[in-house]
């Protein structure tokens, strides 16, 4: 028996068994042979059955309504990421599409519908999505339905490896490898490797109903030793999920280990001794172990127990001790690990002397610079930035808003810019405000050492160290320094409200000495602001001191003598003392007490000397500094000559007479001139003045020959005359110069006498006198 019977159900529920369902959305019946009818049925009957089956089957085939779905059946995806479920059919030209999760939850996605294919978009894919979901394709009263499973998984990012401190030797520290935001998370394993030992391996195999996004971390506590030094720490992650790439389930993180070893085994070795004498010195080298290297730092406790930073150089140096450098002072060697100390006493002796920045972050920018605010915003597409001051005063800037971004930026930067910023962030009915900072500075140039002249030896010198537009200045510190002595110290701590750019400067009075040549002079300007980021905060100029000494100790040398004889060579050489080597310059002294330039050599040479080369010789050391002067005379002499020896008024006189005998010797200076009279019995030498000997009245004895003798150290020259005195006679020729005079006047005055009586009488009978007339008669 045959039974046909129609199939209610969708042909998609439909056992594979029976009519496929690619035959349409028609009702067909079943034909159900009972076991007895096929018994009886004859073999004929079956064949014709089987064949027009077949032919069912062909047509069928040819009208088929067929629906697929892509991918087919499962997709992994990562949570953020956009994933798109594809539903096609063929077999009919219009088909109707719907979409629905398996649950009949909400979709949360996007279809769009193109003919015969169906999309639904999943963007950005969440645990909302993790379902299964389902196509459903309609052509006329057909109707297919296909499935896919959305499975979710997130593993973005490689571990993170932290620590709980500085890797210390000796010290146990606890690292952790921090994988973010995995799912889901009780697939997920861990292990961390030191080189390739391992340390430690975990995996999160809770069993948890909630879906979340979980960060889950791997702790190991270990003690780092000598032999971590430059070993490879490494924290492997993997999400046992085999749908996903092995690139992408797989993730690690290396780190090479820095182990540090805190300052230890701190010596310090003093030179000559503890006990020092005052004006002494004294060198005191520290060192220290530890790695990195420490830096050292030496001090000096104060009073108070506070300590005076001193030096940063392993060997410290006091000179010129004085009591008030009695104390402890302190070495600390220091590095990231921490830092050792040791201290030493050292006693000077005989002499006392005493020597002595808002919660959230902020931005530190030079005045006339540009700076440039940013205020992102995450997990909001659409935000609403603004900006404003915190007390409402104006931006003084250019904002620009891009999206999830908004810049504010500030050119030049002014004092008007000096101000809290508050970016204000408004995302539907929340709302979200930032603070940022502005501090400003300005310290643009190093410091300027400028003095009032020249460094000479002795002479008070002021000099000073200006650092110009510097802001804020009541920060600002300087310090002035020859070689590593502070000389002077300032801080500029005026409280003022006005805000500007100010040049401040120190300034000193200081006496050089030679010993100060070569040291450097150090100008250090520090801008105190320690809330403040931003280099440099410490600026110096420097100035090597040439301290000049003015010519002093001046010498001359004369070679062979500073006497000598006409015709000779001499060698006068000067040499002074000063820095820089004073220039020398030899002059002659002129008779009108000027100078005349000679040389500018050390030695002067003289050739061939001549009387006239004698003289005052003024050789001068001069630098910049100064000059010295030193005076010679040069004495040329020659041999005695042009001797003139002379009686004045005569070599003949009489008796009675007086004679000057004078003998006189050129232009020689230093000639000896001695007068005698020749006698048979023997020379008298006559006592002159100035080569003259005078004979008053002379006697008839005073006649005879007279010598002159003018020597000096060169040689001699002789002269001699013979003076004649005669003898006077009484009654002869012998007439007084007083009666000559007498009998002249007479001579003269008698006629004179009697021209006058002659012409008086002529004039007394003529009653009047013309001496024209007197002149024209004729006696």
């Amino acid at each position: 028996m045959v039974i046909i019977r129609s199939d209610p159900r969708p042909s998609s529920e439909r056992p594979s068994g029976g009519i496929p369902s690619f035959l349409g959305k028609k009702s067909f019946g079943t034909i159900i042979f009972s076991s007895q009818e096929q018994l009886k049925m004859p073999r004929k009957t079956v064949v014709i059955f089987g064949a027009l089956n077949i032919l069912w089957m062909v047509f069928a085939a040819s009208q088929a309504f067929k629906i697929e779905i892509f991918p087919e059946s499962k997709i992994l995806a990562q949570i953020g990421d956009s994933i798109s479920l594809t539903c096609s059919t063929t077999g009919c030209d219009s088909p109707s599409f719907s979409w629905r999760t398996q649950i009949d939850s909400p979709l949360n996605g996007k279809v769009i519908n193109e003919g015969t294919k169906s999309t639904l978009t999943l963007e950005p894919v969440g645990f909302a999505h993790e379902h299964s979901y389902l196509c459903t394709a309609t052509c006329g009263h057909d109707k297919q339905e296909r499935g896919v499973q959305v499975d979710l998984y997130s593993f973005p990012e490689d571990p993170e490896i932290s620590f709980s401190g500085l890797l210390e030797v000796g010290k146990p520290v606890t690292v952790t490898c921090l994988v973010r935001d995995v799912y889901p998370f009780d697939r997920l394993e861990m292990h961390l490797l030191k080189g390739d030992h391992l340390m430690k391996n975990q995996e999160f195999v809770e069993d948890t109903d909630v879906k979340a996004l979980e960060t889950k971390s791997l702790e190991v506590t270990f003690t780092p030793t000598n032999e971590d030094i430059g070993k490879t720490l490494v924290c492997g992650a993997k999400l046992h999920i085999d749908e996903i790439d092995f690139k992408l389930k797989e993730k690690e993180t290396t780190k090479t280990l820095q182990v540090y070893i805190s300052p230890r085994n701190t010596v310090i070795s003093v030179n000559p001794s503890k006990r020092l004498q005052e004006g002494g010195s004294v060198t005191m080298t520290c060192s220290s172990e530890g790695l990195p290297a420490p830096q050292i730092l030496w001090s000096k406790k104060l009073d108070n127990g506070n300590l005076q930073l001193l030096s940063e150089n392993a060997t410290l140096t006091l000179i010129a001790m004085r009591m008030e450098d009695s104390g402890i002072y302190v070495c600390e060697g220091v590095n990231l690990a921490g830092r050792d100390r040791t201290q030493v006493e050292l006693i000077v002796q005989e002499k006392l002397f005493t020597v002595e920045i808002s919660p959230g972050p902020q931005i530190a920018t030079q005045i006339g610079d540009s700076v440039t605010l940013t205020c992102r915003v995450m997990g909001c597409e659409s935000p609403s930035i603004s900006w404003r001051t915190q007390i409402d005063s104006p931006l003084s800037g250019k904002v620009r808003t891009e999206g999830t971004k908004s810049t504010l930026t500030l050119s030049p930067v002014s004092f008007e810019n000096e101000h809290s910023y508050l970016c204000i962030v408004t995302c539907g009915h929340k709302k979200v405000e930032k603070e940022i900072k502005v501090d400003l500075y300005s310290f643009p140039s190093d410091p300027k050492i400028e003095m009032s002249g020249l460094l000479v030896e002795g002479n008070p010198v002021n000099v000073s160290c200006k650092v110009p537009d510097v802001y804020p200045f009541d920060r600002l510190e300087i310090e002035l320094l020859k070689g590593e002595s502070i000389m002077k110290k300032k801080n500029f701590l005026e409280d003022v409200d006005n805000k500007s750019l100010e040049t401040k400067s120190l300034e000193m009075t200081f006496i050089p000495t030679t010993e100060d040549t070569g040291k450097v002079l150090v100008c250090q300007a520090k801008l105190h602001i320690d809330e403040m980021e931003f280099e440099p905060k410490q600026r110096q100029s420097t100035q090597t001191l040439y301290v000049n000494i003015a010519p002093r100790d001046t010498t001359i040398s004369v070679s062979p003598s500073s006497i000598l004889e006409e015709g000779s060579s001499v060698n006068m050489t000067c040499s002074s003392d000063g820095l820089p080597a004073p220039k020398i310059l030899w002059r002659r002294q002129l008779n009108n007490g000027e100078l005349q330039f000679l040389s500018e050599n050390t030695t002067l040479t003289l050739i061939s000397t001549k009387m006239e080369d004698s003289g005052i010789y003024v050789c001068e050391g001069i630098n910049q500094a100064g000059k010295s002067r030193k005076e010679v005379e040069l004495t040329i002499q020659v041999a005695p000559k042009d001797i003139q020896l002379r009686a004045i008024p005569s070599e003949s006189v009489k008796e009675g007479d007086t004679v000057i005998i004078s003998c006189t010797c050129g232009n020689v200076p230093q000639t000896w001139i001695i007068l005698k009279k020749k006698a048979e019995t023997g020379d008298t030498v006559l006592k002159s003045t100035g080569g003259e000997y005078t004979i008053h009245k002379a006697q008839l004895e005073d006649a005879g020959v007279y010598e002159c003798e003018s020597k000096n150290q060169v040689g001699l020259q002789l002269r001699s005359l013979t003076l004649d005195v005669k003898g006077r006679e009484n009654n002869k020729d012998y007439f007084s110069p007083e009666l000559l005079v007498l009998y002249c006047a007479s001579s003269l005055i008698i006629p004179a006498i009697g021209m006058i009586i002659y012409f008086a009488r002529r004039a007394n009978m003529k009653g009047s006198y013309s001496l024209v007339e007197a002149q024209k008669s004729k006696v």
